[in-house]
């Protein structure tokens, strides 16, 4: 079953323009140039329950836009939006009841307060019956090993430990549907990495359908089994991004570690030549030479050591992003 649908979605803002200098203030006062903004341009996706789904897009995008629409802070200028079967725009209490947001630079919790003391908040709001609290209360907590801090100040908190702190208070209710934009911003590499394994197991476990923003690739790598790639506002890409690769029909990657000292010069009659210091070289082959050119490096060079990769996913897709540029 879907636990979104979209069809055709586009939104559309209208804003103004005035030019510097008294004279064009007072024109400005009778006549203004309006101008329209297309944000997001007839997008149209499915995402399935307990999907964990990366949302990726450069600045300006239209991805929060898209966001907005699905959380209900937006309401969408043309095409159909369903998420847990209901309208968003509607902003009804039972939609509202089963969804959160989680948002790596907007903290939902008081400052002056213990965390503790937000989350008991989130459960009155959210009208949450004593037993299941304190069952979701007593797993969130022991997933996250912050039991030492649950009574201590959010400002005293360092930012690892206000993420997590973040996250309970998301999950408290037990929601259906869970938005996460940039969660781990700012956090260091094992807090990172705790984030993502708790988020792993939770969608696991508890089949939320989670949907998630992050420009850390990592991010997307380790949680992520299908990506939804918004430019310009209009969707690009939808599937694995491993599979990136394949569609654009890029090039591999062969890294070499040698033997004896190798020169650029000798490197170039067998690919693009990225990197080279003499006992270590990286090439970039068309995918349909690989074969050859492994065989041809391994007999005319002193290879030590031979690995062959996909372009990293970073550089793919920035690649299609400007080929939807181009198009």
């Amino acid at each position: 079953m879907e636990a979104i649908k979209v069809e055709e979605l586009s939104k559309q803002f209208e804003y103004y323009t005035k030019e510097l200098g008294i004279k064009n203030s007072i024109k400005n006062l009778f006549f203004r140039e309006m101008l329209i903004k297309e944000a997001v341009k007839s997008i149209s996706f499915e995402i399935q329950e307990g999907e964990f789904v990366a949302f990726l897009g450069p600045n300006g995008a239209g991805k929060t836009t898209t966001l907005k629409m699905l959380s209900g802070i937006l309401h969408p200028t043309n095409g159909s939006i369903s998420v847990l079967g209901y309208k968003p725009y509607e902003r009804k209490k039972e939609f509202k009841k089963q969804f959160s947001i989680v948002m790596g630079q907007k903290s939902q919790l008081w400052w002056d307060l213990p965390a503790s003391e937000s989350i008991l908040l989130n459960k009155y709001i959210y009208q949450v019956e004593d037993k299941v609290y304190k069952q979701s209360l007593d797993e969130l907590v022991s997933l996250l090993n912050v039991q030492h801090v649950m009574n201590v100040q959010v400002r005293r908190l360092s930012l690892g430990e206000r993420m997590k702190m973040e996250l309970i208070a998301a999950l408290i209710h037990r929601p259906k549907l869970m938005i996460l934009d940039e969660p781990t911003i700012g956090l260091d590499i094992e807090t990172q990495k705790k984030v993502r394994n708790f988020l792993k197991y939770y969608n696991e476990h508890h089949k939320t359908t989670i949907v998630l923003t992050s420009h850390y690739m990592k991010d997307i790598e380790d949680l992520c089994t299908r990506s939804l790639l918004i430019a310009d506002g209009k969707l690009i890409y939808d599937g694995n991004l491993k599979d990136i690769n394949v569609k654009l029909n890029q090039n591999k990657i062969i890294k070499l570690k040698f033997s004896a000292s190798v020169k650029a010069d000798q490197l170039a009659c067998f690919g693009t030549v990225r990197h080279s210091d003499h006992d270590q070289a990286t090439l970039e082959i068309p995918r349909e030479q690989v074969n050859v050119m492994s065989r041809e490096l391994l007999t005319q060079l002193p290879i030590q050591d031979i690995s062959i990769e996909d372009i990293p996913i970073e550089e793919m897709i920035v690649s299609l992003y400007q080929r939807n540029r181009d198009e």
